[in-house]
């Protein structure tokens, strides 16, 4: 018959998925540590290792015991019964902070690539049409869609000059591309506005309209979705090249964290090596969401 705190240690072993022993023993450690993604040496005893896990709960000074008695218990006990927060009217989902950066770092890699590289209007080839800010493709948007995101914070002229190039795709975005729209500079902060207050809401909305039940992952796993959808567009089409996007729809109402994550790899057949940033891209996003867990810091989610 285990002790009343033997059994709370096997409860916090059930919620998060390891073998249940009643002992907070180092691969309990190791599960806590990865739920508050510290990086300890791997010389740790089990003693280090439990005085690592009070230290990131907050205990300070003599607190920092190394002994996981009622105190330290509850504390871990407080962290895993978080339950994502009612997601705000006005907004569709709950993601990460840095499953937003996947997005940023993919589209135009850092603040200084974006103004060596990216704050003028490119055509990244392929079936795109001339982009501008983070990702924001003309070719796929409607002129109505455009004047909302962008008229505020362009000039007239500048405005005008990209709205004659909306809809135009592939090599016709390419001959579109002329020196005067090259000569156009979207800054940093114009870029992450749109990004942010525009771009994100509008993709939230979509992506939870195509994949219901995307809502309740984890935050990780929903910002990596939503990055997926920001990149590759809404179209479940019944074709070849949209058949892993179908494949989601079921797998996200389900929750199947490893399954989701093993579908957005499987698209990497699209792709050669040529375009290796696509690639790259995948991956990141199936890691967020295989690795994906509720246990997020307020600071570190936010509402889109």
């Amino acid at each position: 018959m285990p002790t009343p705190l033997e059994t709370r240690i096997i409860n916090i072993q059930k919620k998060i998925k390891i073998t249940t022993t009643g002992i907070f023993d180092l691969m309990t450690c190791l599960e806590i540590e990865k739920i508050k993604t510290i990086s300890v040496p791997t010389t740790f005893t089990l003693f280090e290792h439990k005085k690592e896990i009070q230290k990131s709960l907050g205990f300070t000074g003599k607190d920092v015991d190394g002994i996981v008695g009622p105190a330290t218990i509850s504390r871990i006990e407080d962290l895993i019964s978080k339950m994502l927060p009612a997601i705000p009217a006005g907004a569709n989902m709950i993601v990460s902070k840095k499953s937003l950066d996947i997005i940023i770092n993919a589209e135009v890699s850092s603040k200084s690539a974006y103004q060596t590289k990216y704050k003028f209007p490119i055509w990244p080839e392929g079936d795109s049409g001339i982009t501008i800010g983070i990702g924001y493709d003309l070719g796929y948007v409607s002129a109505a869609q455009f004047s909302t995101d962008w008229k505020n914070i362009l000039t007239t002229i500048d405005f005008n000059k990209l709205n004659a190039v909306i809809g135009k795709k592939g090599n016709t975005a390419k001959a579109a591309l002329s020196n005067s729209l090259k000569s156009i500079v979207v800054t940093w902060e114009q870029a992450l506005e749109v990004f942010y207050t525009k771009s994100m809401p509008k993709y939230a909305k979509t992506t939870r309209s195509i994949y219901p039940g995307v809502d309740a992952l984890p935050p990780d796993a929903q910002g990596a979705i939503l990055s997926l959808v920001y990149n590759r567009g809404e179209s479940l089409a019944n074709t070849d090249r949209r058949k892993e996007m179908r494949n989601l729809v079921g797998l996200i109402a389900t929750g199947n964290l490893v399954k989701i994550a093993n579908e957005i790899r499987a698209m990497k057949r699209l792709w050669t090596n040529a375009q290796r940033g696509l690639l790259i891209r995948r991956d990141a996003e199936a890691d967020m969401v295989q690795n994906a867990t509720f246990y997020l810091q307020t600071n570190e989610s936010i509402f889109v």
